[in-house]
């Protein structure tokens, strides 16, 4: 079921924003007087259409991408035979330099603009929530296996980032930190400051979505939230609110404690003793096979919550947007000076699914688009024939030069493209394939 749902995730966040990306390209076309004869949602072969006027409408049976076929355009079809023809007035081939240009940027613009628009909701609607430095510090940080390899250990108190103090607990995990060169913790260990420095490969390692979840959290007093219907923390009488005590004796004040105790102790019962209002009461838990009880913990520790205004949001999400922008051409710079293997940090169609979880969470739905949203506007953006991008350099040297270069050329150009873009393609999904098998 998590497979399925990660899958419906992935097929439901790219056709919406390949359908988004398609429909600019057509409505520029059709705007200047472009002769549209298919727009479809996915590959062939086709599913379903239904033909509106001059223009076909379909959708395909391979959910990964989609195309628009514009009368007179050397595209991924490579109808050269048409191209053959004499030119004619709606054809794409026909159009000032300039009208082909605003149409091939059409399906970047469209994207760009739905990042933003997505990121600006989602600052207007849930705003922020984190965890200031002063509150993080009252406990220190749980240093997961990274974090050790680092020198990070549980318990020290993190007081500068890059040799600046922070505010915010997100700072310790930012882009900044990951994709930056010589990057480096001050922690406060025992009351000495030591400078703990992270490798500038150290993104590699973080790849995994799960990984990369437990570097670094919070030493967390909590607890008990939500029960998980039916589980055994609700058969054996553990309510909303109950604060864990001790496990077999063995005093639990952070939740890390309690998870690393439960894994000790997978099918076996144990003695819980929680504090419920002024009375201590002793429980008997069965431990599920996972090292799980059922319930969700409530942090005890205070975080910030800032909520914006519209004019605030707008100013929010388009930085958030054009952040995802700035990240991508960083972890290309970390790629080109060979700091991080492209096999570690390039994702294809089964990393991507695994971003989104196997849990519908419309929230992280949403975030994820945008973000694909930008990546897809900065990868189409990106110079190489086939793509928009090696369109737009094209038709840009057209009208700096005023000479047009041939079919012949175009045609030539569009098959490097397409071999450059299937081979990276075939790249992604293998090491999709190899990071999930191995």
């Amino acid at each position: 079921m998590e497979v399925l749902i990660m899958a419906g995730q992935l097929i439901l966040g790219l056709s919406i924003l390949v359908g988004l990306h398609e429909w600019g390209h057509m409505a520029a076309a059709k705007m200047f007087g472009m002769r549209v004869e298919k727009y479809f949602i996915g590959f062939p072969p086709k599913i379903f259409s239904i033909q509106k006027g001059e223009t076909e409408y379909g959708i395909g049976a391979i959910p990964l991408g989609g195309f628009v076929k514009i009368s007179g355009m050397i595209d991924e079809s490579m109808d050269t035979e048409a191209m053959n023809k004499e030119p004619q007035p709606w054809e794409f081939r026909s159009k000032p330099a300039w009208q082909r240009l605003i149409v091939m940027l059409g399906g970047i613009i469209v994207n760009v603009v739905v990042g933003i628009f997505i990121f600006i909701l989602i600052a207007y609607n849930e705003g922020d929530k984190f965890l200031s430095s002063a509150e993080v510090n009252k406990y220190g940080i749980v240093a997961g296996n990274l974090a050790q390899e680092i020198g990070l250990k549980t318990g020290d108190k993190i007081v500068k980032v890059n040799g600046k103090p922070f505010s915010n607990f997100n700072d310790v995990v930012s882009s900044d930190v990951f994709l930056g060169s010589n990057s480096s913790y001050t922690v406060n260990r025992n009351g000495q400051e030591i400078d703990i420095d992270i490798p500038n490969n150290f993104i590699e390692k973080l790849s995994d979505p799960e990984e990369k979840g437990n570097f670094i959290r919070p030493l967390e007093p909590f607890k008990i939230g939500e029960l998980v219907p039916a589980s055994p923390a609700e058969k054996a009488g553990l309510e909303t609110g109950d604060k864990v005590v001790s496990i077999n004796g063995k005093p639990v004040r952070f939740f890390n404690e309690m998870q690393a105790e439960l894994q000790q102790l997978k099918g076996k019962k144990i003695n819980l003793v929680v504090q419920r209002g002024a009375a201590q009461k002793t429980l008997t838990v069965g431990v599920a096979p996972e090292g799980t009880i059922g319930f969700y913990p409530e942090s005890l520790l205070n975080y910030t919550a800032v909520e914006y205004s519209l004019g605030q949001a707008i100013s929010v999400g388009t930085q958030d947007a054009f952040a995802v922008v700035y990240n991508n051409i960083k972890g290309f710079g970390k790629i080109f000076r060979g700091e991080v293997s492209p096999s570690k940090a390039l994702s294809g169609p089964i990393g991507i699914a695994r971003m989104f979880g196997g849990v519908w969470d419309w929230s992280r739905f949403w975030y994820l688009t945008g973000l694909l949203s930008m990546v897809l506007a900065f990868m189409n953006a990106l110079p190489i024939p086939a793509l928009d991008g090696g369109h737009a350099v094209i038709l840009s040297y057209e009208i700096i030069s005023g000479r047009k270069p041939s079919d012949k050329f175009l045609e030539n150009a569009q098959k490097v493209g397409m071999v450059l873009l299937l081979g990276l393609m075939a790249f992604a999904i293998f090491n999709d394939v190899w990071k999930a098998v191995f």
